[in-house]
């Protein structure tokens, strides 16, 4: 896999962390559990983003570009990071806002993500739920180029074969670090919706035959569509790194039983794992993917799928900025 023939804007603080997280272990019973710190990226406080925009930006900047255009939910991560992306390559970015969950909460529709979308100088603009959001990006392209700017759209979630590539590029850091460090890790898991952060790592897994089988949590799809996306962008990304073959379907696994009653609502297994982070072991997870994901981890250990000796390392996907989006929700949840 020839990463280094694709342009790229290093700017992730990485290798990010790979740490031991001992309390929780302990108050779980299960196997030892251990968390990729990708929340610590160092972009727009950090999350899994910053490493698809690495290759998506350097694109946009090789194509001649001036403005980025991108979409994603009302508390959008990819949206943040995609703002401030732009801000520090002097660059206009335009975000579109989906609502997709019809909260009306003042902090849901003006604080976490939203604020710094704005902070960070993007222009949004906020549509509808189920909006043909491709379509929408493309008119408002057609628009800003009739205007004179040199437009790039970024898919939402930066989940294209490009954007993947960065989550190849930490596919084969967490195998280093893991080697190094004398770990055999049993199970990655993490959050999946957009696809491109586990299409990348299971291209990356496979390619560099790791024999690191990763889980992905769902946080919007059914198992099988989600599936479906993932197998689809991991074949892309392997041909656009000339490797095709490399992921059997077998390998791509999503589990989408946690999704609760939709995208970016939060369940009480959600609420539970990310106080429970923060209360054993002072991290912060977000409410739309990484608690979800974690809700996930916590449940399948209790009902014995992983077992004591087991070494499972939770991928950080970042977004805590979007707790203060989600203050409402836990309201009543915060008694010692």
């Amino acid at each position: 896999m020839k990463l280094a023939k694709f342009p790229r804007i290093r700017i992730t603080h990485g290798p990010t962390p790979l740490e031991p997280m001992h309390r929780l272990s302990a108050a779980l019973g299960g196997p030892q559990l251990w968390i990729k710190r990708d929340d610590c990226t160092g972009l727009a406080t950090g999350g899994n983003k910053t490493r698809k925009l690495e290759y998506l930006v350097a694109d946009a900047v090789q194509h001649g570009a001036d403005t980025l255009i991108t979409q994603g939910a009302t508390q959008s991560n990819h949206a943040r990071q995609t703002a401030a992306i732009a801000a520090k390559m002097g660059m206009e970015c335009h975000i579109i806002l989906e609502d997709r969950t019809g909260y009306r909460f003042a902090d849901y529709q003006h604080s976490g993500n939203v604020f710094l979308d704005h902070l960070y100088g993007a222009h949004v603009s906020e549509v509808p739920g189920n909006t043909a959001m491709d379509k929408a990006m493309e008119d408002l392209a057609a628009q800003l180029r009739a205007k004179g700017r040199k437009t790039y759209i970024i898919p939402g979630g930066g989940s294209n074969a490009l954007g993947a590539l960065g989550y190849v590029t930490c596919a084969l850091e967490l195998a280093d670090q893991a080697m190094n460090m004398g770990l055999h890790i049993d199970e990655l898991v993490h959050a999946t919706g957009s696809a491109g952060t586990q299409a990348g790592l299971v291209v990356g897994m496979e390619g560099a035959r790791t024999q690191i089988p990763v889980l992905g949590i769902g946080v919007r799809a059914p198992r099988q569509p989600q599936e479906d996306k993932v197998f689809m962008l991991a074949q892309q990304t392997e041909e656009l790194l000339g490797v095709p073959g490399s992921v059997a379907r077998d390998k791509v696994v999503a589990n989408c039983d946690y999704i609760g009653e939709g995208y970016g609502i939060p369940t009480p297994g959600m609420m539970e794992a990310v106080t429970m982070l923060a209360r054993l072991e002072g991290i912060l997870l977000d409410p739309v993917y990484s608690g979800k994901g974690m809700a996930g981890l916590i449940d399948l250990i209790r009902t014995g799928h992983y077992r004591k000796g087991q070494n499972i390392v939770f991928l950080h996907t970042g977004g805590a900025v979007g707790l203060y989006g989600y203050m409402h929700a836990f309201e009543g949840h915060m008694a010692p």
